[in-house]
């Protein structure tokens, strides 16, 4: 490893655009915020040190034995979040980040692309929802003595409209890049602007930035020239393991991916792709993917360790990938049948013994189909939220010890789902699914908000089609609860408080189809159950919900939420026993 002459970031970033310098397949995605992506171009233009870079030179005779990936220039978190993958570069040496890949990338996009991240309370499949924006250096913003954070440099992604709407003197850094000089053309964009004050500042502040992007050389780098894939591989995780952000499994993600013959990167992100979108969208990880491929394809005990990602154990991964993905896919569409989403969904690490279980059946060729038994189905869904509501957390210490064993469990026990001899193995490590009368009064009073309340509702009410859009819906409406409407009542502060309390708790809660919740709205119960076409579907649905008798007024909440705990209580039990 040999220390080079350092470059400017101008020459770096045509390097880059010429695929002289790409990404190992090795190296994970973008990760940086827009906020770190400013940080980086203030502290360059503040003169911090930037960092050294680390390059691996491969041999032009070397690196068809390798993936190389492009760098992130035109991010869009839905449609473009990945890497691009180059194809072949014979007949030349090419260069390969091996730490600095972050910074490399904020200084492509900032400079040479754009960034689309998605608009909060924005839908996903709007596209109004992921605007283009740039770059831009506010040439006459003047830093705040007070500010904490050492900013003195004000750059911000924006978009044009944005642009137009802001006071300030607004320079594209992209721009940079063609100006002609930092002398005559530059004074010449200024004059351009109609400044209403002297620009000797902003030209200041123009004149700065050409020459920490064009004429500095700012860019320092080693260069690692051995062509030894299981050198390189030490190498990077030596140099990554000390970040915060790149987790251990990042690292070891990495190492999978570099050892596989087919393109595992884009299979694994695809996967986490298209399982993510299934029913109303979840929020796996590659992580969990990745854990999910250690259980399944039954390599040694599951767990981020190093002796798992051999090369041996990663052909075994490898070759079992598909049947491996094709039981996740069902695993996680069987349990958006449940009427589950990321929202709903408290432990991910819940659905790895379901998809054994699945993965198991499948070796055999036997699925789990509508044609399959549905007691099976219905096994499987009571096991999954018994083991999300328990307040302890299952699924957290101890949790790759836990899923070795359950593993075996389902090995020796796969024709049917085996809910005992799992109840038995997680028992015996402290884990127990059943609940004493302490826990399920805890369960009759959670609070809307929380994560197991979906799954409670759900396991009391069996009968409704999860598989639709369900909202968790108060009975007594949240807006009836306000403090100037109880205040008309003449109650205590204290009383007043206990109802709002009472209000988001389970024997205020329900589980109501999109329609019907939208159609109810506000209504008192009482009112809403007079829009029912018949007595008989009100007094079904009252008996179903376990409503009992419903008062037509507020002062009858009381005792409406105590015989409503009541029954839902002994529902509760006896589901749980």
């Amino acid at each position: 490893m040999s220390y080079q002459t350092p470059v400017t970031i101008e020459s770096t970033l045509q390097q880059i655009e010429h695929h002289e310098i790409v990404l190992p397949a090795i190296q994970r995605e973008f990760v940086w915020q827009p906020e770190q992506i400013c940080t980086l171009f203030d502290s360059l233009m503040q003169g911090y040190p930037f960092g050294t870079f680390l390059y691996w030179k491969v041999n032009q005779e070397h690196n068809n034995r390798y993936q190389f990936y492009d760098f992130v220039l035109d991010y869009h978190e839905r449609d473009r979040p990945h890497c691009p993958r180059i194809g072949e570069m014979p007949n030349r040496d090419v260069v390969a980040v091996l730490d600095g890949q972050q910074r490399l990338t904020a200084l492509n996009i900032g400079l040479r692309g754009s960034l689309a991240k998605k608009l909060p309370y924005k839908r996903w499949s709007s596209n109004d929802a992921f605007p283009t924006q740039y770059l831009y250096l506010n040439l006459l913003w003047t830093p705040s003595d007070d500010d904490d954070v050492g900013m003195r440099y004000q750059f911000e992604f924006l978009t044009s409209e944005q642009v137009s709407s802001r006071d300030g003197c607004w320079f594209r850094v992209c721009d940079v890049l063609t100006l002609e000089d930092s002398g005559p053309a530059m004074t010449a964009w200024l004059e351009g602007c109609d400044l209403e004050q002297p620009i000797s500042g902003a030209h200041k502040i123009l004149h700065r930035l050409f020459e920490v992007i064009r004429n500095l050389a700012l860019v320092s780098f080693y260069e690692e020239r051995s062509q030894e894939l299981e050198k390189v591989l030490q190498i990077f995780i030596r140099t990554n393991s000390g970040g915060t952000v790149l987790s251990y499994s990042d690292l070891l993600l990495s190492v999978a991916v570099a050892q596989w013959s087919s393109n595992a990167r884009e299979e694994i992100h695809q996967l986490v792709d298209d399982l993510n979108k299934t029913g109303s969208g979840f929020d796996f990880s590659k992580d969990w993917v990745l854990k999910a491929g250690l259980m399944l394809s039954d390599i040694g005990r599951v767990g981020f360790k190093v002796d798992n990602f051999n090369r041996h154990n990663m052909e075994i991964l490898e070759s079992r990938w598909p049947a491996i993905k094709e039981a996740l896919t069902l695993t996680v569409e069987l349990v958006s049948g449940f009427g589950f989403n990321g929202s709903t969904l408290r432990a991910d690490s819940a659905l790895l013994p379901i998809a054994y279980y699945l993965y198991a059946r499948q070796a055999e060729g036997r699925y789990l189909t509508e044609q399959t038994s549905e007691a099976d189905r219905e096994a499987i869904r009571r096991w999954l939220i018994a083991s999300l509501l328990k307040p302890s957390g299952i699924w957290g210490s101890g949790l790759d010890t836990l899923l070795t064993a359950l593993r075996q469990a389902i090995r020796q026990c796969h024709t049917s789902f085996p809910t005992r001899e799992i109840g038995e193995i997680m028992r015996s490590r402290g884990k127990p699914l059943t609940f004493d009368g302490d826990e399920i009064d805890d369960l009759t009073e959670i609070r809307f908000g929380d994560k197991r309340t979906f799954s409670l509702l759900s396991l009391v009410f069996p009968h409704l089609d999860l598989r639709q859009h369900f909202h968790i819906d108060h009975v007594f409406p949240k807006s009836r609860f306000t403090k100037a409407r109880l205040g008309t009542l003449e109650l205590s502060e204290e009383k007043i408080q206990n109802l709002q309390d009472s209000s988001d708790r389970l024997p205020n809660l329900q589980l109501l189809e999109g329609h019907e919740n939208l159609q109810k709205r506000a209504m008192f119960p009482a009112e809403w159950l007079q829009t029912f076409s018949t007595d008989e579907a009100r007094r079904n649905y009252a008996i179903t919900h376990l409503l009992g008798e419903v008062p037509d007024k507020i002062d009858g909440f009381e005792s409406f939420y105590e015989a409503r705990r009541q029954r839902l209580r002994g529902k509760i039990a006896e589901l749980l026993d």
